[in-house]
């Protein structure tokens, strides 16, 4: 068997990465706005010659045949094709076949607990795969030792990162018959104008033809088009007929062939409600990708592993070997970011090595030095995580668990964390909402993995030290000084959607987010109008005292999980709601003041 180890290369730089980000994003620093091109962001963070040179020295000498070392087109990783053998002798330990703990899940090879490399070796080296770094973590008790004499591919082999085998939302209730398109029963159907006079938001276009917004959605993943045009033709008639813009990656198509909530659902809501709130913007990109390894691949080539994709045993691989799939080359470093990038699928924080989920976080920001906002759902099950499971002594995701359970990518302080809130019930839209109860209870909490990042200390400090919640360092990270989440919130309750012809009503922070979506690249829109840049990477305008007065904040309310009452909705800041919901007009004038 062909073990195909790869080697992620140390990346210069990442020490001051927050720094860069904050150069071009904190609304007081003297260069806001003054977005990374591609080409600076891969000379700034492309691995030395010396990184390179030094590992691919110690393979040879170590026996690898050099014709089988190779370079990733960007710099980023050294992959050599060995048998397993070699590998055990390599990194000094063993390899075994692992059963996924979730259902379906398959078997994974990979290594036992830990590997090792040489010091002079080890300083130049972040991540080697496949060793501990799982799509979701494995069963530990009965670890299999490989047969060498029967070292087939494992079955099932499952994209590392893939959101359909982690948490997809949002939830449905029953079909609804009788629809309200006014603003009078909000509380029962929302529909877009209860967004508009929630937020306050009224835009007209200026500059579509500059701006820019993506609605990322994974294999299997699909609209269909009745289902917009049934929802337009209540909601928003002029763009009865109008399509968005697909803008497929390793190949994803708009399948049509399997219709259901479980495949429609999702893409029907994100799109309804991100395209009829900007009727007059241009139509959104409609991202098909296969995980989101591949999709941090297409806009970043130094992200790439090697040409064929990021690793066999977990990533999805081009040209798919099956003979049943894409045949053509991967996608790396092919796809311009999008201005907007909203997506509605989020895992446990704890399925993933913080190797894994430091690498991958880098990425975002990148984006977000590049002048590109990435939304990422909290979460639906309160403090809980996927399937309403917490962790377990082990930090693993368990049934039994009473640890509190943060999601990922929400935890990366690169990307802007999207809670939900509601309107009560018999309240109007001009009443103040509640964090939503109903049917989902928004995520939020305190990472296990990442620091607190400096734009939100103040933030997070005056709700801890006012607030403090009644629980131990024995059920969640109470150190004061891990990345809290979300940074923001809209309302998540009791959407009306167009699923499969029928009307349903709809949860989940997965409504939240395409809202978000639209509202900023309405911003955009307008800075892009008056000669200026994107608003990108908002975390640190969102958290700076002169944004405080352009969001309602939430105060009421909790996110229960884990046999507790959770997080609870202060003033100010806090692990349910963020910093609040949006002000759209306030908004608007704060951005548009800044260069």
């Amino acid at each position: 068997m062909v073990l195909p180890l790869r080697f992620g290369l140390v990346q210069p730089n990442l020490d001051y990465l927050e720094d860069f980000v904050m150069d071009v994003s904190h609304p007081e620093s003297p260069n806001y706005g003054k977005h990374w091109s591609a080409t600076k962001i891969a000379q700034t963070f492309r691995p030395a010659k010396e990184s390179i040179e030094t590992v691919h020295l110690w393979l040879v000498e170590s026996g690898i045949d050099r014709a089988s070392v190779r370079l990733s087109q960007g710099g980023g990783w050294l992959k050599a094709n060995v048998t397993v053998e070699q590998a055990e002798r390599l990194l000094q330990t063993e390899y075994h076949v692992y059963q996924s703990d979730e259902e379906g899940g398959g078997q994974h090879i990979a290594c036992y607990e830990k590997y090792h490399l040489p010091e002079h070796v080890a300083r130049h080296v972040d991540i080697v795969t496949p060793t501990l770094h799982f799509d979701t973590k494995p069963r530990t008790s009965v670890p299999q030792k490989i047969d060498m004499d029967k070292r087939d591919r494992p079955v099932n082999a499952r994209s590392l990162g893939q959101p359909e085998l982690g948490v997809s939302i949002p939830k449905t209730a029953a079909t609804i018959e009788t629809i309200y398109k006014g603003i009078e029963k909000c509380d029962e159907q929302i529909v877009p104008d209860c967004l508009r006079a929630l937020y306050n938001f009224a835009y007209t276009p200026v500059a579509t033809e500059k701006n820019s917004i993506a609605i990322i959605e994974y294999n299997s993943q699909a609209y269909l088009p009745n289902d917009l045009d049934l929802f337009f033709a209540n909601f928003s008639p002029s763009q009865v007929g109008q399509r968005p813009v697909l803008d497929s990656i390793d190949g994803g198509y708009l399948q049509t062939k399997e219709q259901d909530e479980s495949v429609n659902g999702e893409s029907d809501l994100d799109l309804q409600y991100a395209m009829s709130l900007n009727d007059a913007l241009s139509p959104p990109a409609f991202v098909i990708v296969a995980s989101f390894n591949n999709l941090l691949d297409a806009l970043d080539g130094s992200y790439c592993t090697f040409e064929g994709g990021d690793d066999p045993e977990y990533d999805a691989m081009y040209p798919d070997p099956s003979g049943n799939g894409y045949e053509g080359p991967e996608d790396c470093g092919t796809v311009t970011p999008a201005y907007v990038m909203s997506t509605s699928y989020y895992f446990d924080e704890a399925q993933f090595t913080p190797a894994y989920e430091q690498r991958q976080c880098a990425e975002y920001a990148k984006l977000g030095l590049m002048g590109t906002t990435v939304l990422y759902v909290s979460g639906d099950n309160g403090v809980s995580g996927g399937n309403f499971q917490c962790l377990d002594s082990e930090r693993q995701s368990s049934n039994n668990g009473t640890i509190f359970n943060p999601s990922f990518p929400s935890t990366c302080p690169y990307v802007t964390s999207v809670g939900a809130t509601q309107i009560n019930p018999g309240a109007s839209v001009y009443e103040p909402e509640s964090a939503c109860e109903q049917v989902i209870y928004s995520g939020g909490g305190f990472s296990n993995v990442f620091a607190m990042p400096s734009y939100q200390k103040t933030a997070v400090e005056h709700y801890l030290s006012n607030y403090p919640p009644p629980y131990s360092s024995a059920i969640y990270n109470t150190s004061g000084t891990s990345r809290a989440y979300p940074d923001i919130s809209a309302n998540g309750a009791n959407y009306l959607v167009a699923i499969d012809g029928n009307f349903t009503l709809t949860y989940g922070t997965s409504c939240s987010s395409p809202v978000l979506a639209a509202f900023f690249s309405a911003i955009n829109d307008a800075r892009l109008g008056v000669g200026k840049g994107p608003i990108g990477f908002i975390n640190p305008t969102i958290y700076s005292s002169a944004f405080v007065e352009a969001f309602n904040d939430i105060t009421n309310g909790s996110n229960p999980g884990c046999n507790t009452s959770g997080f609870s909705a202060e003033p100010g800041w806090d692990p349910v709601t963020g910093v609040g919901t949006p002000n759209f007009p306030k908004l608007l004038d704060l951005w548009l003041a800044l260069p």
